[in-house]
């Protein structure tokens, strides 16, 4: 069987063929960097995501947060239920952690700045 996939690693966006006979890859081809051949090779193996949504305050309001790297997508709803079960009683700025190992040491950070009251 052959797959075909765009590559996301860069703007060129590659047209990539990934061959897997009995559940193995096969050949790779399409690619014109090892960053695609990666992304090919991951998206077929154990494809990830960055998960990003917001959380909510103690005061109601919400902020940006996302996964500071891509989790496995079969992990995407479990991430989702702890992401939404947060409440922020602390103000954040960008880059700031807002769950330590929210998946597979990968931390939650804040995308946006907000002043809790």
């Amino acid at each position: 069987m052959i797959k075909t996939i765009n590559c996301i690693e860069c703007p060129k966006g590659c047209e990539i063929s990934v061959e897997i006979e009995g559940g193995v890859i096969k050949n790779i081809t399409g690619n014109s960097c090892k960053r695609g051949f990666n992304y090919a090779t991951d998206e077929i193996t154990c494809p990830r995501r960055v998960i990003t949504s917001t959380v909510k305050t103690k005061d109601g309001r919400v902020v940006s947060v996302k996964t500071e790297r891509p989790v496995k997508k079969s992990e995407i709803f479990d991430v989702m239920k702890k992401i939404n079960g947060i409440t922020l009683s602390k103000s954040v700025n960008i880059g700031d952690v807002v769950e330590e190992n929210i998946s597979e040491d990968i931390n939650l950070i804040a995308t946006n700045h907000i002043d809790v009251k």
